[in-house]
């Protein structure tokens, strides 16, 4: 899934287990897993410079992803509780910056993985208001990866059965919303179902893709 807008800030490449110099796809969860360094705590939730911040797309500076969570109310507890590094001072946590609510200053997109599996715990939208950065959307129901493609927002959800492992799910949910000046409302639904059975294979392959 290409993110046309998105422009990374801040970020490290992060494979599954949160080892980092290397690239490559989640057993489980959308294919990009990367880390964000937490960086000195200049670019917090409250930062009134963000009002006048240029519309180039870019941020006016760099902003701290663990700052918005840790003081974002709307983050839930178990989150905050776990939202510690993998590694050193790398955190389980991929950064995007674009736009996605028509706002002339560039929205967040903060997805929160896992460190044993990579997995997306939770996915949060930024949107600057003002003198700081509001929670406009999120979804804590794992496993869960939000995106920016060409101005929307597309939230990848796994499907799993019973029995399913977590390495093979039945399938995959996408989830496209749009952003309708107050918040954002779902446009389009696709799901695919995987076989579990494919011969040469160690991995599931797509198998129907039905739009509801």
């Amino acid at each position: 899934m290409s993110a046309g807008t998105v422009v990374l800030v801040g970020i490290a490449v992060f494979a599954v287990g949160c080892a980092t110099g290397g690239t490559g796809l989640r057993d489980g969860g959308p294919a990009r897993t990367e880390t964000a360094t937490r960086p000195a705590p200049s670019g917090s939730s409250t930062d009134p410079a963000l009002a006048s911040a240029p519309s180039s797309g870019r941020p006016l500076k760099k902003v701290d992803p663990v700052a918005l969570l840790i003081n974002d109310p709307k983050v839930s507890k178990e989150i905050k509780r776990e939202l510690k590094p993998c590694t050193g001072k790398e955190y389980p946590i991929d950064v995007s910056y674009g736009k996605v609510t028509g706002n002339t200053v560039v929205d967040i997109v903060v997805n929160v993985l896992s460190c044993a599996d990579a997995l997306g715990r939770g996915s949060y939208v930024y949107r600057a208001e003002g003198g700081s950065y509001e929670n406009v959307f999120a979804d804590e129901q794992p496993p869960v990866y939000a995106e920016i493609d060409r101005g929307d927002l597309v939230v990848t959800k796994q499907v799993y059965g019973k029995s399913d492992a977590l390495a093979y799910p039945s399938g995959e949910d996408v989830i496209t919303y749009r952003w309708n000046g107050e918040k954002f409302t779902e446009q389009d639904r696709v799901h695919s179902e995987y076989s579990n059975v494919v011969d040469g294979a160690d991995q599931p392959a797509p198998a129907t893709g039905q739009k509801n």
